[in-house]
């Protein structure tokens, strides 16, 4: 099966009273086309996706389940380099891809769910 790298807009993921504040959650959605591995990152009311991939190597950020924050809370971590990324917006600050991003996945917060977007919404401020 295919490994996705985009969703379509409007699915439903969970309320965002089920993500904690800050947390972070994985999500896998099977689609006639493939699978497409994911997770959602909070602050508040504000929420931020992203395709599950480390883009060193391609991996996915966490070996163990809904953990991508550092042990700091300040940024997301790749488990496999120690490699740090913004949460706001998925930029690589340290590690071994510096300068490299995340691939965003758009989601954003609608009648308290969190769902799939269009594009991507204005993610953690």
């Amino acid at each position: 099966m295919e490994r996705l790298t985009a969703t379509p807009a409007g699915v439903t993921l969970c309320a965002l009273a089920d993500l904690p504040d800050p947390g972070a959650r994985n999500f896998v959605l099977e689609l006639r086309a493939g699978r497409f591995f994911g997770f959602v990152v909070r602050r508040g009311e504000a929420v931020a996706g992203y395709v599950d991939r480390c883009p060193h190597l391609g991996l996915p950020l966490a070996k163990t389940l809904d953990a991508y924050w550092s042990a700091s809370g300040e940024h997301l971590e790749c488990d496999w380099h120690g490699a740090l990324f913004r949460p706001e917006d998925g930029m690589c600050v340290a590690g071994p891809c510096t300068g490299a991003r995340l691939t965003p996945w758009p989601v954003e917060v609608r009648d308290g769910r969190i769902v799939t977007a269009a594009r991507p919404g204005a993610g953690l401020a």
